[in-house]
């Protein structure tokens, strides 16, 4: 879930209400308490925040919160220096000692990542939580310099910038660099014991799932109307959500969490996505995005997964994955992503007298986990690299998004082929410099309309693409 880039304080991780009661388990803590040497010689693993929005910030707390670990932010990077600011303040007032950055680490333009980068040592922490475009040069800086990687999800937009993440991921592996992706909801401890159970057929054999994200706009789509002074490029990068290349859009940035757990539990990604939806209220709001996305992802053996996406104003509001089961029904995520809630039920009504098995409360927060998971094997010098799965399920989401917005349905493996590539020439992009989508000559974005375009909004691939 999107938040605010003014106040980390209310972000979708809700690190200033989270209690240390919430955090590891005991064997985490242990492994986590014993003295250990890692980058460069020292117990203290640096980190660099690269994005500096409510994920960010919160992620950064989560990462200071890792009880034992030594974990130090040294320095920030956005474009906007007073998103770096607004982090700095929030972080220096929980962890006065562990996150005072000098204002000579803190960078701001498109070259920014790899001056804070350049402040670790080999065996630091990178942590990425810009728009997903930015992600695949940033990754491959990191490899390069050998620090670790943090990333915030989605990982990629379509097939080419997927193809290059799991290529990289590749080389991760062969460098040593250990890398984690935040999809949280497979740290969490409740949604684990489900998953265990269902490979126990405690629900039978998995025949389908549904799941729903439906709710108001959680963020306003409408940031800065009129770009003003600021350029085209920086607009659109305040804007994110509101552009493909950027973000895969709402629905790539929304729903990757659900999509990831139904093909968590399934055990399998989807082999094709059919989908429809469309565009309703627009009002001032200049984007690329449907208001509504309903998904039916087809697996290997057959199961169904249907999903509905609707981001709109006064309608009913829905957010969960749920499942069937030849023996029951199931939860995967009742109600929001913490706590889960996850339930098996003896039979398909999934009522209160039907339950066979509920996740014990309180669960400990999955955020956290993912961090004190990621630092542990950092620590031990456990192997540890979630890129792949990470860009797979990015790739997953962004095929339902994809069937949606060209009224036709599509394979795994050919959007993973797909030549047509939102982000080509991203790693080009330099302070004042144009953007890769420019809007037309009345000022106006290209919009997906089903049916009429070879590819999302477009028939041709760009120059660079060609």
């Amino acid at each position: 879930m999107p938040e605010s880039t003014t106040s980390i304080r209310t972000s979708r991780r809700g690190f200033l209400g989270t209690t240390a009661g919430q955090l590891a388990g005991a064997s985490a803590l242990a492994a986590l308490a014993v003295p250990r040497v890692h980058a460069a010689g020292s117990d203290e693993i640096r980190i660099a925040v690269v994005g500096c929005g409510g994920r960010g910030g919160g992620a950064a707390v989560d990462a200071l919160s890792v009880p034992g670990g030594e974990t130090r932010v040294v320095a920030l990077a956005d474009v906007f220096a007073d998103r770096a600011a607004i982090v700095k303040r929030s972080i220096s007032e929980q962890f006065k000692e562990r996150a005072d950055v000098p204002d000579d680490q803190i960078f701001t333009g498109f070259e920014a990542y790899k001056q804070a980068l350049d402040c670790l040592r080999p065996g630091d922490i990178a942590l990425f939580a810009t728009p997903p475009a930015f992600r695949a040069p940033m990754f491959a800086y990191a490899i390069e310099k050998g620090v670790h990687v943090f990333m915030e999800k989605p990982i990629s937009v379509d097939g080419p910038s997927t193809r290059r993440m799991l290529e990289l991921a590749r080389t991760a592996d062969e460098k040593g660099v250990k890398v984690a992706v935040g999809l949280m909801c497979r740290h969490c401890d409740r949604r684990r014991e489900l998953y265990q159970r269902l490979r126990e057929g405690q629900a039978g054999d998995l025949i389908s799932f549904h799941g729903y994200r439906e709710h108001d706009p959680v963020h306003n789509l409408d940031l800065a109307p009129g770009r003003g002074d600021m350029d085209e490029l920086l607009w659109q990068v305040k804007r994110f959500h509101n552009f493909l290349w950027l973000s895969g859009g709402i629905f790539s940035d929304y729903c990757v969490h659900h999509i990831d757990e139904v093909s968590w539990m399934q055990g399998s990604w989807p082999v094709r996505a059919d989908a429809t939806g469309g565009r309703h209220y627009r009002g001032k709001i200049d984007d690329q995005n449907f208001d509504n996305y309903a998904i039916e992802y087809t697996f290997a053996d057959g199961a169904k997964f249907f999903y509905s996406s609707r981001v709109m104003k006064g309608c009913d509001k829905k957010f969960g994955v749920f499942g069937q089961g030849a023996k029951g029904a199931f939860t995967i995520s009742g109600s929001g992503h913490s706590p889960a809630k996850s339930t098996i039920y003896s039979g398909q009504k999934a009522g209160k007298e039907q339950v066979l098995w509920a996740a014990e409360q309180p669960e400990p927060n999955p955020y956290r986990r993912e961090w004190e998971h990621f630092v542990s094997a950092i620590i031990a010098g456990d192997a540890y690299n979630e890129a792949a799965r990470g860009a797979e399920a990015s790739l997953v989401t962004a095929m339902g998004r994809y069937a949606a917005h060209t009224g036709r349905p599509i394979t795994y493996d050919e959007y993973l082929n797909s030549p047509d590539d939102l982000t080509a020439g991203v790693d080009a992009l330099v302070d004042g410099g144009p953007s890769v989508l420019v809007a037309g000559p009345e000022g106006i974005y290209p919009v997906p309309n089903p049916g009429k375009y070879k590819f999302e909004y477009r028939d041709t691939l760009g120059p660079a693409q060609s």
